[in-house]
């Protein structure tokens, strides 16, 4: 029971902040294939010298890269996936989009984003970045108030306040914790050792996970409420962003190593900011 209460709470935080961030990986530095001769080598040099410093800066490269521990399942994963978001989650989301006016739907994304204002706080602390906290803690008092209880958000609007998303994951990451196995999650997509510890920490700071003996700080009493913010938080935001993971997936050519490789290099982005 206990694994699927964590299941739960991956599932509501790696669906939380801006979906319709698009995850593009940026093109990778290509090396240079000419064959040197050589004459074109220092003279003092060898020429298997040069040849052995080159393997050994790819044994280097290859040694950092994050591990693919689990490969196969990780492929499979993916696949289901893929039939989950473009058989379910897709239609049922065009339908929601279709029945429930966008303006209510941008509201109920703002009020989600401003109660998940302890996560930010909490890891904008952790990290030392005070600007960014006092930043967030405005941000929370002027929609909780002005707002109309964060349904609508004069912050960012109005005020021009930017959001300081920062999870768990993200801290581990600024400590230089490395982000161990890839692992892709049912439903959710790519994910790492890392940062499925770092969302199991945050949902104790947060209001929208159901977390045993916390249930009166909680706004989901059950496993059962956590199941429908779940849901409901998923098909709200793809129903702000149509057709983003169609548009993303259609340049790959080997779905599953693409979006990994989009994830890790959003994750560094979003850790070296």
């Amino acid at each position: 029971m206990r694994v699927l209460y964590y299941v739960l709470y991956l599932l509501l935080f790696l669906f939380q902040g801006c979906s319709s961030a698009k995850m593009t990986p940026q093109p990778t530095a290509s090396v240079n294939a000419t064959a040197h001769t050589q004459s074109n080598f220092p003279p003092n040099v060898p020429a298997n010298s040069i040849t052995e410093s080159f393997e050994d800066e790819f044994t280097q490269d290859e040694a950092t890269q994050s591990t693919d521990d689990f490969h196969t399942y990780n492929r499979a994963m993916t696949s289901f996936n893929d039939v989950f978001y473009s058989s379910v989650l897709d239609p049922v989301s065009k339908a929601y989009g279709d029945v429930v006016p966008q303006p209510f739907r941008i509201g109920l994304s703002n009020f989600i984003q401003n109660l998940q204002f302890p996560v930010r706080l909490a890891n904008n602390l952790l990290q030392g970045k005070i600007n960014n906290s006092a930043q967030e803690f405005e941000s929370f008092l002027t929609n909780s108030i002005i707002g109309l209880g964060g349904l609508m958000n004069p912050a960012q609007d109005l005020l021009h306040i930017p959001v300081h998303d920062e999870d768990f994951g993200q801290t581990l990451g600024y400590y230089n914790i490395v982000p161990g196995p890839h692992i892709v999650l049912p439903f959710l997509g790519p994910s790492n050792a890392r940062d499925l510890l770092g969302v199991t920490l945050d949902a104790y700071a947060s209001p929208w996970v159901n977390v045993r003996g916390l249930e009166r700080y909680k706004i989901p009493n059950n496993l059962a409420q956590s199941v429908g913010v779940i849901a409901v938080q998923m098909t709200n935001k793809n129903s702000l962003n149509p057709g983003v993971y169609e548009s993303l997936k259609k340049d790959a050519l080997d779905l599953y190593p693409f979006l990994k490789d989009a994830y890790e290099q959003k994750r560094a982005a979003q850790i070296a900011r």
